[in-house]
């Protein structure tokens, strides 16, 4: 068995794949207890409620944007899982070209979610949005060439951030609202956010695509991410991927283990 962690801003998202094929899904918040211990403990006790035992974990694949959270897995799972974990870096093998100014800084989230779509697509030219803490745009050839993308706030960062920056403006639930013009504060907020957000989307991906594959059809667009169901009735994706990361990590996995 694999274990696959990614962790974000937000949340951690971790999977358990069995022959290649994921069979458990669990996340936490990756903003309380965070070290070597607290960790372990947690991944133990998600095996017990389904029955594993700690030696069934035999590998471990894990993505990071939160340096803290990357050491402390580093060290609870030799100490947990008796495994040395792959953690995955833009120098490792992942089957794709980057085309990125400064490769370490490109969000290993960003790099699974490329190594996943093109294995899923691998003669389409793709844009991948995450919707997460922020919206990720990532831009991919047909011939797996990475060749860049675009970062938005997020839908519940934007939320966040309007809150937390006003005296009287509330802090209200992220939905799909029922018309565009809100009668009260509320809707005006989720109004904006939700229709804000799909015309970024509109306008970024076209652009992206513009200047990508100026001379090709229309990209296929695959979103994924914790707010990606949102969108669901707005046409601004082709297919809705929620595993698309912790696909990526096991795929990525195989591609550098040593046999």
């Amino acid at each position: 068995m694999l274990l696959a962690i990614d962790v974000g801003n937000t949340l951690l998202h971790g999977a358990i794949f069995y022959e290649n094929t994921l069979k458990i899904k669990f996340s936490r918040s990756s903003r309380q207890g965070s070290s070597p211990d607290e960790l372990g403990l947690f991944l133990k006790q998600i095996l017990i409620e389904n029955a594993i035992e700690a030696g069934q974990i035999k590998d471990i694949s894990i993505c990071s944007v939160v340096p803290e959270l990357t050491q402390s897995l580093n060290v609870c799972c030799p100490k947990y899982f008796q495994v040395r974990p792959f953690i995955l870096h833009h120098q490792a093998t992942i089957g794709i070209t980057i085309h990125y100014r400064i490769p370490a800084e490109l969000g290993t989230d960003r790099i699974a979610n490329a190594i996943a779509a093109s294995k899923l697509y691998p003669n389409e030219n793709l844009i991948i949005i995450d919707f997460g803490t922020a919206t990720t745009f990532c831009v991919l050839s047909s011939t797996k060439v990475f060749l860049g993308g675009a970062i938005i706030p997020g839908v519940r960062t934007a939320l966040e951030s309007l809150f937390a920056k006003t005296s009287k403006l509330p802090l209200v639930d992220v939905m799909v609202p029922e018309l565009s013009v809100g009668q009260s504060s509320v809707e005006n907020i989720q109004s904006g956010l939700f229709y804000g957000c799909v015309g970024a989307v509109r306008e970024l991906t076209a652009r992206l695509a513009r200047e990508a594959f100026p001379n090709d059809p229309r990209p296929f667009i695959i979103a994924t991410g914790g707010c990606s169901h949102l969108f669901a009735e707005t046409e601004i994706y082709d297919i809705e991927i929620p595993n698309l990361t912790l696909m990526g990590l096991e795929q990525a996995y195989q591609l550098n283990k040593k046999t």
